[in-house]
């Protein structure tokens, strides 16, 4: 797919580059859709808590075709940490969080939505948890024993019941998939992006079965704060979208083959690039 891409800078920074000093170590990622009224404080939040961390960090903004005011409201934050990049189609937050990935330098990469229900203190923890186990991605779980959720019951049993099911389905150890913010090492998702398929609805699910595919599964479940009533962020349409996705996720595992097939059709193109690299220097 192809799209332009806008990249929203700064008056008073004509000349920055495109990407980050390769000293930064962590990328922040984050999605934005619909967000103008409340994309201001909530960034303004998310750099209150990072500059609490004892690392170099990036924000990368991806604006996923919105036609409000959250381009504007993004650029009011004056910050050299933090790049809007906006496209105008509105694609979806996994093709949303692809290029936040590509336009980011970060050895640490972290996922967290513009709406910030999920408490971005939680980054830090996240940080320690991943140091001390190694694991290659730490991802929130609203059904880990410490996390500190508002969720109503019935949505607890469609989480469990989805979630058994792609247990069933892809055989992973993981109790949630679908939480919002996660934190990976870039390898992971250097050699997973390239190979996804799906652009909106279980994105999330898709990136941890691929990289589950290609051996990375040291997956670590932390625990997150989360105050969010969901009275109208899942209806019977994106439910029924998520479930059409899972399935085409297992098609394209376990019958096409699909991914096996992309990786090896990567590693070629890689070699013949590196293969016409080197008659160019001869």
């Amino acid at each position: 797919m192809s799209v332009e891409v806008e990249k929203v800078e700064h008056r008073r920074q004509p000349a920055e580059r495109r990407r980050r000093p390769p000293s930064v170590q962590l990328s922040v990622v984050v999605p934005a859709y619909r967000e103008g009224q409340r994309i201001y404080d909530n960034l303004k939040r998310l750099l209150s808590e990072l500059d609490k961390l004892d690392a170099t960090y990036e924000v990368v903004v991806v604006s996923d075709g919105n036609t409000d005011t959250t381009v504007d409201e993004a650029r009011r934050v004056r910050s050299p940490r933090l790049r809007v990049f906006h496209y105008p189609m509105n694609i979806g937050k996994g093709f949303a969080l692809s290029l936040g990935v590509d336009q980011s330098v970060g050895s640490l990469v972290t996922f967290i939505d513009a709406d910030m229900e999920l408490d971005p203190a939680n980054i830090s923890g996240f940080i320690k948890l991943m140091q001390k186990t190694n694991c290659d991605a730490v991802i929130g779980s609203k059904r880990h024993r410490m996390s500190q959720v508002s969720y109503p019951k019935f949505r607890r049993i469609q989480s469990w019941i989805y979630q058994q099911l792609v247990r069933i389905l892809f055989n992973l150890d993981v109790r949630d998939t679908q939480t919002g913010l996660k934190l990976f090492r870039r390898q992971v998702l250097a050699e997973a992006l390239p190979l996804l398929a799906i652009k909106r609805f279980a994105f999330d699910l898709e990136l941890l079965v691929v990289a589950s595919q290609l051996g990375y599964r040291n997956v670590c479940e932390a625990p997150i704060r989360l105050d969010y009533k969901f009275e109208s962020s899942v209806n019977l349409g994106s439910a029924w979208r998520i479930l059409w996705d899972t399935v085409a996720i297992f098609y394209r595992l376990r019958i096409l083959r699909y991914y096996q097939r992309r990786r090896l059709q990567l590693l070629k193109e890689d070699s013949a690039v590196a293969r016409a690299e080197v008659l160019e220097a001869d």
